[in-house]
């Protein structure tokens, strides 16, 4: 299986529970995996036959900047869905963080992994 990723996507957004948190945009970060076979882009030299990373950046970006979610859980889920639907992708597995949102913690947040991984 190949995998075609996105290391630390920083996007702002309103996200959390607290009313302090929904007045202000917060960073978020982002680590994205998908399955995709690559022979055939590998083969081709052609974009149009790639899993476009820049494509489902850019489409993260929209949608997670325009949010306005109490959980990153509930975000999570969402991004997770909008890759699998909008870009043909059988797995993914995504990392949400909130850096600095807890004292002591670089970054919390939840991973989570949706479909089925191919061997």
């Amino acid at each position: 299986m190949d995998i075609v990723f996105i290391e630390d996507l920083r996007i702002d957004a309103v996200i959390g529970i607290y009313d302090w948190e929904r007045k202000i945009r917060q960073p978020l970060a982002f680590d994205v995996e998908m399955a995709f076979d690559n022979r055939k882009p590998a083969a081709t030299d052609d974009i149009a036959d790639t899993l476009d990373y820049k494509a489902v950046s850019k489409r993260l970006q929209s949608f997670v900047g325009e949010s306005s979610f109490g959980l990153v859980e509930t975000l999570a889920e969402r991004c997770a869905e909008i890759i699998m639907q909008e870009f043909g992708v059988a797995w993914v597995r995504l990392k949400c963080a909130k850096p600095g949102a807890v004292r002591g913690a670089k970054s919390v947040g939840v991973v989570i992994e949706r479909g089925k991984r191919p061997a």
